[in-house]
């Protein structure tokens, strides 16, 4: 560690404080006020601006450090902390300042000149760059991330995105969405459910509506590249960090589902009305129940239809339909189904044809 002044325990006082102030600023959640308790602290004293100053300096430095080089340090590092650990008893172990680890590691001291690799490591995991989006009832919405990456959000979706120095994520908590992957190196995960999708530079869809009743699975089709659609697991989560594993890889026109425990199903053929068809307008059902397939139609706009029968909410509908059209969904339901409409009141019921 440089000293910048006085005694060595001064100067590492000093380090730990700007390490800190240089952390913080670094999280997505930075605020005004901070900044400005930040700008009082530097003009303090000169010193201030001098340990600052080493630790963007040394971040830098490690920051361009080969990945080989860094996945090393790493290993060198858990394994002098582990030996650290073994010496130290409990008690001067609570003694240890925030970030003071041993420079037992001469590969850590060399190339971090000083500032430590828990910091380093600090700063991957927070993001930086974070946003959220959610669309209302009928609307769509088209939108343009960080990255230059394109998500196209249906009715009543919201989404969550993080972006973080070595990888990029999308949570998506209830809706659906067509993703097109701009490639810049990092991976790009999308969460949803029990599932984990997994692209570099790719366009596909992702379903994940857990309000609506009997569409707990995650639903993953693929219109152009690569997807690995794989459980995932609460640790990762936890960790903020995923590890590559086993699941279905789905090239373009392939589709799978995940179930709430977050088991992959078997990949299928994409429909032939594509991936999403809502972009244009669409809602396709194959042999669906009456009351299901209402209460998705339901998400882009009041039908004014009720079904209390049942039976009758029972029935399979497939089709095509406009969710946007609701005369042309009266005028069909007779005629595909066995049952009338009765109009009365605030709603239209559903009911079975005598």
């Amino acid at each position: 560690m440089p000293v910048l002044n006085g005694s060595a325990d001064d100067a590492q006082r000093l380090y730990e404080v700007a390490l800190r102030w240089f952390v913080r600023r670094r999280d997505a959640g930075w605020s005004v006020e901070e900044e400005a308790s930040f700008e009082a602290w530097l003009a303090a004293d000169v010193l201030h601006a001098t340990a600052y100053a080493q630790c963007s300096a040394q971040w830098q430095e490690m920051d361009a450090m080969p990945a080989d080089l860094l996945q090393g340090m790493r290993s060198r590092l858990a394994h002098d902390k582990l030996h650290e650990r073994k010496r130290l008893s409990a008690p001067a172990l609570a003694r240890r300042r925030f970030l003071a680890w041993p420079a037992a590691s001469a590969m850590v001291a060399a190339a971090a000149a000083g500032m430590g690799y828990m910091a380093w490591q600090h700063l991957q995991m927070q993001p930086v760059w974070t946003q959220a989006y959610r669309t209302e009832q009928g609307q769509q919405q088209q939108l343009t991330l960080e990255d230059g990456s394109r998500l196209r959000l249906d009715t009543q979706t919201q989404v969550e995105v993080r972006f973080y120095r070595q990888r990029r994520e999308v949570q998506l908590l209830d809706g659906q969405a067509v993703f097109e992957v701009q490639h810049d190196g990092r991976p790009f995960h999308v969460l949803a459910g029990g599932a984990r999708v997994t692209v570099v530079g790719t366009r596909f869809a992702v379903r994940y509506t857990p309000r609506l009743a009997g569409n707990s699975q995650v639903q993953v089709a693929v219109e152009e590249g690569k997807v690995r659609v794989s459980r995932l697991q609460v640790s990762e989560v936890e960790k903020n960090t995923y590890d590559l594993e086993a699941g279905a890889l789905l090239t373009a026109g392939q589709q799978t589902t995940v179930d709430e425990q977050g088991v992959v199903k078997a990949t299928t053929v994409v429909p032939a009305d594509g991936i999403a068809p809502w972009r244009d307008q669409r809602i396709s059902f194959v042999d669906v129940p009456l009351a299901q397939a209402l209460a998705e139609l339901e998400r882009y706009g009041a039908t004014g239809l009720r079904v209390k029968d049942p039976a009758v909410g029972a029935l399979r509908l497939s089709g095509t339909f406009d969710p946007m059209e609701t005369a042309a969904l009266y005028k069909a339901l007779p005629r595909v189904l066995p049952v009338r409409l009765q109009v009365g009141g605030e709603f239209t019921d559903i009911v079975t044809r005598n």
